[in-house]
């Protein structure tokens, strides 16, 4: 009796479709790749923008305090991160904007008084002296970092801010360290040779600080009369001192945290004023 033949499969093995597969979804897969790596940006943020226009909100993002970093006041934590609508984030024409002269790309923000020239350039030598006088005193050298910079409308701001477990008054106490009488010595000669005269306020924090029957509002001015004390101790003439106060946690420097350390601090105040007028000018 002849044998039957074993009839063969037609067509490829079983496992080639299951390998094309594979293959075809590792090719998109290193499309998908090249596509983002070489994305142009400015389209991202037009389909960013689209998207966010669809949802109808968008993040506003708000730094919180000055951190001085290599020279520069920056904000290092972010403030806080609230719904913002669509028409104050793509308009800007509004309504507060329409109460000004100039607007837009136009508008000249630089000013070109000699005397606000004249200021910004004293200011900025009077930053890079008392950086200088910092590096040049090791032991305290790292508080420099509690020590802020910042050019206002108002003049030179020049603030001493605590830290965690670095403050520069014992707590409720109106006598500073030593190691912030220190920093006061090295700013005095600066501050003495500058024209301006200048307003020292004290802040508190949130915390209750009446260790000593002091509120925060006289705890907050007796600190910043002891700081004008040490100046003057140290070559600061009594008639540059323009006004010593204290604002208690009023103005603090981290508004969504009044508990922080930071908002414990003194600020002087290097204000900003036009020279005064020769005697046969004054009315």
């Amino acid at each position: 009796m002849a044998r039957k033949q074993k009839l063969g499969r037609d067509g490829p093995p079983e496992w080639i479709v299951t390998f094309a597969d594979l293959m075809s979804l590792l090719s998109c897969f290193f499309v998908l790749i090249i596509s983002f790596s070489i994305q142009d940006e400015q389209k991202l943020q037009i389909v960013a923008g689209s998207m966010r226009e669809a949802f109808g909100v968008n993040r506003e993002e708000k730094r919180a305090g000055v951190i001085e970093l290599d020279g520069l006041p920056q904000r290092e934590f972010l403030k806080r991160q609230s719904p913002v609508p669509m028409d104050r984030d793509s308009s800007f024409a509004t309504e507060q904007r329409d109460t000004y002269t100039q607007q837009g790309p136009e508008a000249n923000t630089t000013s070109n008084d000699p005397a606000d020239i004249e200021s910004s350039r004293q200011f900025a030598t009077a930053s890079a002296s008392l950086r200088q006088a910092w590096r040049e005193m090791p032991d305290i050298l790292e508080l420099s970092d509690q020590i802020i910079y910042q050019e206002t409308e108002d003049g030179l701001d020049i603030q001493i801010v605590d830290e965690e477990g670095r403050s520069m008054f014992p707590p409720g106490s109106r006598y500073p360290y030593e190691r912030a009488r220190l920093i006061l010595s090295e700013m005095a000669p600066i501050i003495a040779r500058m024209p301006n005269r200048i307003v020292i306020t004290g802040h508190t924090s949130a915390e209750s600080e009446n260790e000593v029957g002091h509120s925060a509002w006289d705890l907050s001015a007796e600190r910043a009369n002891a700081v004008r004390g040490i100046l003057s101790e140290h070559g600061v003439p009594q008639d540059q001192f323009a006004a010593v106060t204290g604002k208690a946690d009023a103005e603090p420097l981290f508004p969504e945290n009044p508990f922080m350390a930071a908002n414990r601090r003194i600020s002087i105040l290097l204000k900003k004023e036009d020279p005064p007028l020769p005697p046969d000018l004054r009315p």
